[in-house]
């Protein structure tokens, strides 16, 4: 896009974010999650910062995982049923089972509704840690 001069939107920085999750780039997603406001003066938005977390999850980053939940707040965005899947999904695939439940216990004080992902996550954290 720079080649050609144009200047990419939210959207279009969401789907590749989105597409290096799929892939399981992590570092490229982080990456280009980080630089989109400095480099683009794109801000994030909730569904980009979903991706990345996804993407963190699916490269074992549970740390990095979290590290993105946590900040969203500072940056002016509620984190969703979606944000809430995808950081305790990071957390079953890093065997972090007390963390998964801790962020499952923590989505009713921000008057979210666990689904059926949600559920089935947790559940499996909590079996992968024999509990």
């Amino acid at each position: 896009m720079e080649g050609f001069n144009i200047k990419p939107t939210v959207i279009t920085i969401n789907s590749v974010v989105s597409a290096c999750a799929k892939a399981e780039q992590w570092q490229l997603a982080i990456g280009v999650h980080n630089s989109m406001g400095t480099k683009w003066g794109v801000k994030p938005d909730v569904i980009t910062c979903n991706a990345a977390i996804s993407a963190c999850g699916k490269g074992g980053q549970w740390q990095k995982a979290l590290e993105l939940f946590e900040s969203m707040g500072g940056r002016g965005l509620l984190p969703n049923v979606i944000t809430c899947n995808a950081a305790i999904s990071a957390c079953e695939k890093g065997g972090q089972w007390q963390k998964a439940l801790e962020l499952f216990e923590s989505m009713e004080g921000r008057g979210l509704q666990p689904d059926v992902i949600t559920r089935s996550a947790v559940i499996s954290a909590c079996e992968k840690g024999g509990q």
